[in-house]
């Protein structure tokens, strides 16, 4: 029946005092008889009965703590207690909530974005089992886009036992026409097993069959839904009917759901069929769903043993890498490196936050010393005292985690608006959600132990006497020794983060200082991809170019016009191999870019050209074919001669009508990116051109006299003038270009700084406190230097050396540890080593500064001690 007791006593709420009274009084009655037996005195045997059984509150408490009823009520005391204690002392409260809600809003902010990008599911059933299926060259330009050979991809679909099913497909974007005005959107071409794998059916209308990929059934296409809104009013009439994609009239079959859209942004979808061509290798990207009996490490096995099997080269072999691996990480690849980075980032500023608020804990509760030891003194157990301690704190860190989900409701927007368009996979999947607030609030309960352990059991050891008789007199060494260590530790770290961040720093500010080779002021492009069923030949698209050429040309404001089918920055580029006439030994696997221009592009383009002549009208297709080289190709080919008259060819086997004569040499320019070499490229007349495919896709370039962003709407209006149908694929600003190239570098750096600053912010107030309550305690020992002859300037430089021995001792650990940590950093630097002494040393001298600073204060209210008020109280 003790358990109806029990739950009698949480009912009823019944004072359990007397019978735990009336149980301790028997004991002790029984004992004193006892006693008296064995020939003790009655005096002496209540004596002997009281000593042993101790302080009648004491044994209360420990008998109401086993009991778990009220147990859980004095855990409702104890909140109750600390609520209370927590308001007395608001300034106290305000700094350490502050705090907590800092670093922990800055570590529910990053979880969630981890979590919306490496952890939830996409958004097919049972996604776990979709994987990518790749191998490649880890050495070679085709690892930039895992996937298969053609040939090897139906091969492996025909030996495979262990997936469902396997689909390949490819990006391609499209010139929708016929639903208002011509708009480019992206597009895919996939195998008919390509939503199956996926597990994703249409809305309206059916998916793609397995015949859908033949010749004559495969002008068929599934609309998005996003582009079923917005451009088809929604109507289910849709499906069945044609729309238009790059001239060619295409049946939609069906429409897919809201949210589906992968590849990513994918807005139409087109089948295509995968053949094996003797002359012509492609490599798409091939994911398959695993059965649900088999294991991804199975399937590892079978792709590394399908590989082996290749015909290909044994060196060539060792340089590739097969992987299976689950489609949720391939998406998130090129993200997953930083945000892990950053997620440690914003770690190390939480327990920067810990060891801040922990300090700020430990005296605190060193403050209260009298109270603790009157407590303990009555019969309080230490258990019992530790317990009420980490109450506080785990009130306080859970109130810091309230304060901490707003901070991440409000800073993850912000946070997101900083990140640069497409640098983070999933963006609109990222947003709070209960696992959120279940990381936030598990966080928050650690926290509050984490800070208030050590303060508590630092409080509770020690003598009670001493407490009694003066609470600054329980600051023994230990004590000290614990609050320096902890500041040491938060200088430590933030070293570590400060130290990244001007490494980032040093690095944007040399991307910034690179050359282009090129001039982007007052530069603006528009790229155009032509359909082939439009334009099918090679002279067709020279009279497009001509046509636009000239109609760009008297635009107003408009002062140099040119083209090339590949414009730089625009991350894509056409690249193979190269013969020169009379040159037997080239670099292994070399490459040029190949590019085709109008003339007058390099005065554009503000490209210098350093020897012979540029491109003019009269090098068409009657013409002798001639070419431009950029300078590191003429140093190559002919680093002891001049390059002008020398001959090269394009093709892999050249015919007689297949080289080129040099007529110049340029300077040569950055294509991709600021990161990347210089590009050794060869350029050609886009009249001399006869395979449409290097022309079909074409950026046209304008220099400008007035604002650049104006001209936007008279290209996109020329444009419309020679063909109506064609849409722009884009128009920008060169600048903007090149400012995008380096986006994501600069958001990565202006993340660590902001993580930086309030690392030393926080470091800057743990210095503070541990100096304030040391010119406290110390005050004595103030006044009587004072008293003995001590000037200002003297007890200034007790104070601050102070601060600079504990910054000092933590910059020489973070030092260490930065160079440690900083090698992550690796891939985001540019023209800066990890370990780079003058960051390192920047870095020190900021933290010294901010010791310094923080110090001031401190050593201000040291030298406004009275020497006769502290020598009365001696």
């Amino acid at each position: 029946m003790a358990w109806l007791n029990r739950l009698s006593n949480l009912i009823g709420r019944r004072d359990l005092n007397p019978e735990i009274d009336e149980e301790l009084q028997f004991h002790v009655d029984a004992r004193i008889r006892d006693n008296v037996v064995a020939g003790m005195s009655e005096e002496e045997a209540r004596r002997d009965a009281l000593q042993r059984f101790g302080s009648r509150a004491g044994l209360r408490e420990q008998t109401r703590d086993a009991n778990v009823v009220v147990t859980l009520e004095t855990m409702t005391q104890d909140l109750a207690f600390a609520a209370r204690s927590l308001r007395k002392r608001p300034a106290f409260t305000a700094v350490a909530l502050l705090t907590l809600a800092v670093g922990i809003g800055a570590n529910a902010s990053i979880f969630t974005i981890v979590q919306g990008v490496l952890l939830r599911p996409l958004a097919f059933a049972e996604s776990d089992r979709v994987h990518v299926v790749a191998y490649g060259s880890t050495t070679g330009p085709y690892w930039l886009f895992p996937g298969m050979a053609d040939t090897h991809y139906l091969g492996f679909r025909k030996a495979d036992r262990l997936f469902e099913s396997l689909a390949s497909f490819a990006h391609a974007p499209r010139t929708l026409t016929g639903a208002g005005d011509a708009i480019r959107v992206f597009g895919a071409q996939v195998t008919t097993d390509f939503f199956r794998v996926l597990r994703v059916n249409p809305i309206a209308g059916r998916s793609f069959a397995d015949d859908d990929d033949q010749p004559g059934r495969d002008r068929i296409a599934l609309v998005g839904h996003e582009l079923w809104r917005t451009r088809f009013g929604s109507s289910l009439d849709l499906v069945n009917k044609s729309i238009t994609l790059d001239g060619v009239p295409h049946t939609v079959v069906g429409i897919l759901p809201a949210g589906f859209a992968y590849p990513p942004d994918a807005q139409v979808w087109t089948p295509i069929e995968i053949r094996s061509l003797p002359n012509l290798t492609l490599t798409r990207p091939v994911i398959g769903r695993l059965r649900p009996e088999i294991r991804q490490t199975q399937a590892q096995a079978e792709l590394d043993t399908f590989v082996r099997r290749l015909q290909v080269g044994d060196e060539e072999r060792r340089t590739w890498k097969a992987q299976v691996i689950p489609l949720k990480y391939a998406v998130a690849a090129d993200a997953r490196q930083s945000l892990l980075i950053f997620a440690g980032a914003v770690t190390l500023v939480l327990l920067i936050a810990c060891a801040n608020v922990s300090n700020l804990f430990l005296m605190r509760a060193l403050s209260r010393q009298q109270e603790i030891a009157t407590r303990m003194a009555l019969g309080a157990s230490r258990a019992r005292v530790v317990r009420q301690l980490l109450t506080e704190s785990t009130l306080l860190a859970l109130a810091g985690g309230v304060a901490g989900a707003f901070v991440a409701v409000l800073a993850l927007p912000a946070m997101l608006a900083m990140v640069p368009a497409g640098a983070l996979p999933r963006a609109t999947e990222i947003h709070m959600d209960v696992w959120s607030l279940v990381f936030t609030v598990g966080l928050s309960l650690v926290i509050g132990l984490v800070v208030g352990l050590a303060p508590a059991l630092q409080a509770t050891r020690g003598e009670l006497s001493g407490a009694m008789k003066h609470r600054w007199e329980v600051g023994t060494v230990r004590v000290r020794r614990l609050r320096h260590t902890l500041v040491v530790a938060e200088v430590a770290l933030a070293m570590v983060l400060v130290t990244g961040a001007g490494l980032l720093v040093r690095s944007l500010v040399n991307l910034w200082a690179v050359n282009p080779g090129f001039r982007p002021e007052q530069v603006v492009t528009m790229t155009v991809n032509l359909p082939e069923a439009r334009y099918p030949s090679a002279a067709d698209l020279h009279g497009f170019h001509d046509r636009l050429l000239a109609s760009l040309a008297m635009l107003p404001d408009v002062t140099d016009v040119g083209s090339i089918n590949w414009q730089p920055f625009g991350n894509l580029l056409m690249q193979g191999d190269i013969q020169f006439e009379g040159v037997q030994q080239l670099p292994k696997d070399y490459n040029v870019t190949k590019a085709s221009i109008s003339p007058d592009y390099f005065q554009t383009m503000g490209i210098r050209l350093a020897a012979g002549r540029d491109f003019d009208a009269r090098d068409d297709t009657n013409a002798p074919g001639v070419a431009i080289v950029s300078e590191s190709v003429a140093r190559l080919a002919w680093p002891n001669e001049v390059a002008l008259g020398k001959r090269l060819s394009l093709e892999t086997d050249p015919g007689p009508n297949d080289w080129l004569t040099v007529v110049a040499v340029v300077d040569d320019i950055r294509q991709n990116s600021l990161k990347q070499p210089v590009v050794p490229t060869v350029y050609r007349p886009y009249r001399q051109t006869s395979r449409p495919f290097f022309i079909n896709h074409a950026s046209f370039v304008v220099r400008t006299a007035g604002d650049p962003p104006s001209v936007v709407p008279a290209l996109r209006g020329a444009l419309q003038g020679v063909d109506n149908d064609q849409a722009p694929q884009s128009t920008m600003l060169l600048q903007d270009a090149i400012a995008g190239s380096i986006a994501e570098p600069r958001f990565y750096t202006r993340l660590l700084a902001i993580l930086s600053t309030l690392a030393l912010f926080l470091a800057a107030i743990g210095i503070y406190g541990v100096l304030a309550s040391a010119v406290t305690e110390r005050r004595r020992e103030i006044g009587i230097r004072v008293a003995l002859g001590a000037d200002q300037s003297t007890v200034v430089r007790m104070v601050l050396g102070h601060s600079m021995r504990l910054a000092v001792a933590g910059l020489a650990i973070g030092g260490a540890g930065a160079v440690a940590l900083t090698g992550l950093l690796k891939t985001l630097l540019f023209e800066v080593t990890p370990t780079d002494a003058a960051t390192f040393l920047g870095s020190a001298a900021v933290l010294l500064g901010v010791a310094l600073l923080a110090g001031l204060l401190p050593a201000r209210r040291a030298t406004t001690v009275d020497p006769l008020v502290v020598l009365r109280s001696l």
